[in-house]
């Protein structure tokens, strides 16, 4: 039986009213409340999105911290003392007000405003260039190049999307990155093993190979808010790339085992399938919607009735969509709604009959019937090319004002993605169903970072009554007994076994505020250590990060409805282990050269 049926999933505004109880009794009775308790309500919130969110019993994570917070807010409130109460004391809350909740700066502090916001900009800037199809039409041109070989194909893509990883965002690439390589996957007839394989590759490469930038992933953005000006820029390119560069080099290494004997033939490729990239760009522009075909079966399977699991089989086999229709016994009047409905109206009648001709085994008549087709989407070509070109200018604005945010630091981030948005959005205004695409993708995707801002204002919470003051005197006493190249190790196992289990975003939010109060040299040590343990621990379970949690999903809905956290656990552990090793390896050569620096 699928993991799925077995969940029992609870009331959320029944927790969150349980919660508000909570909150009021505590500030009702409640007087001079110690910090620890405060962190262990932190703490018992960051613990249990991992313990309501991979068992039996579930809860919506917003419904939990959300709820959680008003306990927290409570509790805070009803502390002795912390930095907020001695302020308000002095200057009352008036001023306090103005200073936390009136200005950008004050809501950066207290939420990570100006990293959430560009994350959300980003969102939609990498929504609004993946409806012009500009990864299939890279992959897809290397393919031909390769000559129908996959592992030349697939090395290739991922070390493009390692690099856009770490300028757009592993969270805005993961779920283009897999449909494009699943695409191309189930083309080769690749097994089950290998297309899940190559699902969870995706979420290390999005992930760990995204950190030598710090705008590649939002932990990276939290680290630099928490630690800057000691965390620059240049900061993520010295001691980040490599570990971005060797974790990458092991990855392909993987692949090269699982993918080496794989293979598209290109001359058997049919209409649809020789083009993609315009197949998939004329779906978003009439029916504002992109799904692979077994997507696209798995939503119309009520249209197949009992069919419907004959032709996914097919599918999965790699068999194309129309000659899997014909191959159950669909009636003309459904393969052609669905054919229609999956490419274009107008095409389905040319579509329904090369595939009738394909299915005969009559290749030549089947060839003279694509060219209609062909040429009805080379129709639609320069509308593609054009969104591209728009897509590929916005880089200018977008890289431009992340320079001038570089310069000039009081220039919010933000402005950036915002920048290349709008500018990308100009490609695809003029198309209406595409348009609504972009913004519905980019609102759901971005939906999966509201869980944060309780937390954030949490750990804010936690920073004013002092509680890393105790951190920082722990780390302080580590280095004099174990040396800083051994504290450096123990905090990288530390991120990557607590981003495992909890998200990696909170564990760098909480980790990296232990790090002030220490040398230049010692806090980037430090800092490396945490940042690809957040990676790497990110990808180890199936909700360690924003990419394992939508490619377990991908899996689980498109490749094996009955795969299971432990599952994704045992397949990913091998290259997680190499990977651990040789990051290691860089953390001692690391502190060995900062001991020879003196």
């Amino acid at each position: 039986m699928p993991l799925q049926a077995e969940l029992i999933t609870l009331s959320g505004r029944s927790f969150v009213a349980v919660c508000a109880l909570v909150a009021a009794v505590t500030l009702i009775l409640g007087r001079d409340l110690p910090v620890w308790l405060l962190a262990a309500e932190v703490l018992t919130t960051i613990l249990s999105l991992f313990l309501l969110g991979s068992f039996k019993y579930q809860i919506h994570k917003n419904a939990l911290t959300y709820g959680m917070l008003l306990v927290i807010i409570a509790t805070f409130c009803k502390l002795g003392t912390s930095e907020w109460h001695v302020e308000i004391q002095e200057r009352g809350w008036w001023y306090w007000t103005q200073s936390n909740l009136l200005t950008f700066h004050g809501l950066d502090d207290l939420i990570h405003a100006d990293t959430m916001l560009f994350i959300l900009g980003l969102t939609f800037f990498v929504s609004v260039i993946a409806q012009t199809r500009l990864l299939e039409g890279i992959t897809f041109s290397l393919l031909r190049r390769n000559q129908g070989a996959i592992l030349p194909t697939v090395i290739s893509v991922t070390a493009f999307v390692a690099v856009a990883s770490a300028v757009f965002g592993g969270v805005s690439m993961i779920g283009l990155t897999i449909r494009t390589l699943v695409i191309v996957l189930l083309l080769a007839a690749a097994p089950a093993s290998a297309i899940t394989y190559a699902v969870i590759v995706c979420t290390a490469i999005t992930t760990i190979c995204g950190v030598w930038v710090a705008y590649g992933e939002p932990p990276n953005l939290i680290m630099k808010a928490n630690l800057y000006p000691l965390l620059g820029n240049a900061f993520f390119v010295i001691y980040c790339a490599p570990a971005a560069i060797v974790s990458y080099l092991l990855i392909a290494r993987q692949l090269r085992k699982r993918l080496h004997n794989q293979h598209v033939y290109l001359d058997l490729l049919d209409v649809v399938e020789a083009n993609a990239q315009d197949v998939r760009f004329l779906q978003a522009t009439r029916h504002g919607e992109v799904l692979t075909p077994i997507e696209f079966i798995e939503d119309h399977a009520a249209e197949l009735g009992e069919r419907a699991a004959g032709v996914l089989k097919w599918l999965h086999h790699g068999e194309t969509l129309g000659l899997a229709l014909f191959r159950e016994n669909v009636p003309e009047e459904t393969r052609k709604n669905l054919l229609g409905h999956f490419v274009s109206e107008d095409l389905a009648d040319s579509l329904d009959r090369h595939y009738q001709l394909s299915f005969a085994r009559d290749r030549e008549g089947a060839k003279q019937a694509e060219r209609g087709i062909e040429e009805a989407l080379a129709s639609l070509a320069h509308v593609r090319r054009h969104a591209q070109m728009v897509g590929a200018l916005a880089l200018g604005p977008f890289i431009g004002m992340l320079i001038v945010h570089t310069i000039f630091d009081r220039v919010p981030l933000f402005w950036a993605s915002f920048a290349g948005f709008l500018f990308a959005f100009l490609g695809i205004a003029g198309i209406p169903k595409m348009r609504g695409l972009a913004l519905r993708e980019g609102y759901v995707e971005y939906a999966e970072y509201y869980f944060l801002f309780p937390l954030f204002l949490s750990i804010t919470l936690l920073t004013k009554a002092g509680f890393f003051n105790l951190i920082q005197t722990v780390l302080h006493k580590g280095i004099e007994t174990m040396g800083q190249g051994h504290v450096a190790f123990a905090q990288f196992l530390g991120c990557t076994f607590l981003s495992a289990i909890l998200d990696n975003n909170i564990v760098a939010d909480f980790a990296s505020r232990g790090l002030h109060g220490l040398s230049p040299a010692v806090m980037h040590l430090f800092a490396m250590a945490q940042i690809i343990g957040y990676a790497l621990g990110g990808c180890w379970t199936h909700i360690g990060c924003a990419q394992s949690v939508v490619a377990f999903a991908f899996i689980r809905r498109d490749v094996d409805e009955s795969y299971t956290p432990l599952q994704w656990m045992k397949d990913i552990t091998p290259i997680i282990v190499e990977i651990m090793i040789a990051l290691t390896i860089l953390i001692y050569v690391q502190n060995a050269f900062l001991r020879w620096l003196g």
